[in-house]
């Protein structure tokens, strides 16, 4: 006996080759179906760009707004108030010395 295959066997082998190879186009349609377009990409990308841009702009207004509203309370809350009470504290320490 030889160790040569017999037709049917090679037939066989060839079918299974077959099925192995429409099985792996079938997973690289199923990949090529899951790939996101480059266009669709560059438009997320770019619309993620404007968000991010946006958001930066607004994070910059709020920076300014607080810088704003700390002079704002310190030109008219603590600066009056020494202005108030820096001749009652001198009154008071010249009246101490007395």
């Amino acid at each position: 006996m030889t160790d040569e295959p017999t037709p049917g066997e090679m037939v066989r082998r060839l079918e299974d080759r077959l099925a192995d190879v429409r099985e792996d186009i079938q997973q690289l349609g199923r990949r090529m179906d899951e790939k996101v377009d480059q266009k669709v990409y560059d438009l997320r990308h770019e619309a993620l760009t404007t968000r991010v841009t946006t958001l930066e702009t607004l994070r910059e207004k709020d920076a300014d707004k607080l810088v704003a509203t700390r002079r704002w309370l310190i030109g008219a809350v603590v600066i009056p108030l020494v202005a108030v009470l820096m001749p009652v504290i001198l009154l008071l320490s010249q009246g101490a010395g007395s």
